[in-house]
């Protein structure tokens, strides 16, 4: 004969509340095997099976619902767990942010309307971020000729990775904060676009400016703190370009390379490197700020 448990001698066996073998056997979860002359409901020991079943899955987080689709075998333990895994995967991310946020905020001693910003960017899902992004680009080179170089460029742009790493820095969610700010920026999308246009144009660059010369001479020269208008810094820039350059072609040499030098894009590629993990480079825009001053002096 089959040994049958009342109520309270369940909840001895499984460890479990008698209010919470009552709530879950009224759900239906554990039905009694049968009931006594009394009505007292009885148990057996697939009760006290199902009963076990059923705290675990509660103390992975699963909902009675769902509990309630396993016992009756309408889905599997597997995809309840598949679910599960990604819901988790989900809240750890999300945590790491905000850690990486406070950090942040700690760091950086932040105003409360700064860490509210800032949380808000850093839980941006990976699709909205991008989209910021590609709106950028799609407004900046909206109408500019499909040349091989603007298309680099564009594309370029919207390398922004689909997600910051599952365990961000601080380093790295101000990197995303600022570079978010960059692209709000209509100066800055507006910079980006006279970059775009020049580049799409049919105009031919000037025949010197060769930038390895440039960073071999002229990046000593800054790092020295040499004046490009001195004529110390006059004779660098005749290693760089032939010292009987015209004044007309320097100046549309100067000009030229003004246009494509900004240290805001520069910053751009730098906030996408540490956002990335790539390699930090050495910032060029300025060594080339000095070229351009010597050739208009």
């Amino acid at each position: 004969m089959t040994e049958l448990f009342s109520i309270g001698q369940l909840a001895r066996t499984t460890g479990l509340p008698v209010r919470t073998v009552r709530f879950w056997s009224d759900l239906g979860l554990v039905p009694p095997a049968g009931r006594t002359s009394g009505n007292y409901r009885m148990y057996d020991a697939e009760a006290a099976a199902r009963l076990d079943l059923v705290r675990t899955l509660r103390e992975l987080g699963i909902d009675l619902d769902t509990v309630e689709r396993v016992l009756r075998d309408q889905v599997t333990l597997a995809d309840v767990a598949k679910a599960h895994v990604r819901a988790l995967d989900t809240e750890i991310r999300t945590l790491r942010l905000r850690r990486a946020v406070l950090n942040s905020v700690a760091s950086r001693g932040s105003t409360t309307e700064e860490m509210k910003l800032m949380h808000e960017l850093a839980k941006l899902s990976a699709q909205e971020r991008q989209r910021i992004i590609d709106t950028f680009v799609d407004e900046a080179f909206a109408g500019v000729d499909n040349r091989p170089e603007g298309t680099r460029i564009a594309d370029g742009m919207r390398t922004m990775p689909t997600e910051l790493p599952d365990d961000p820095t601080p380093e790295q969610v101000d990197a995303w904060i600022e570079l978010a700010e960059l692209v709000a920026d209509p100066s800055f999308k507006q910079r980006v676009r006279e970059m775009a246009v020049a580049g799409a144009s049919d105009q031919q660059p000037p025949a010197h400016g060769d930038p390895q010369k440039v960073f071999e001479h002229a990046a000593p020269a800054l790092a020295a703190g040499i004046d490009p208008t001195s004529a110390e810094g006059q004779d660098i820039l005749h290693r760089i370009i032939p010292a009987d350059m015209s004044t007309t072609e320097r100046r549309e040499l100067a000009d030229t390379l003004a246009t494509f030098s900004d240290r805001r894009v520069e910053r751009y590629w730098t906030l996408l490197g540490k956002i990335n993990g790539w390699s930090e480079r050495p910032a060029s825009v300025p060594v080339f700020e000095w070229f351009i001053d010597a050739l208009r002096t």
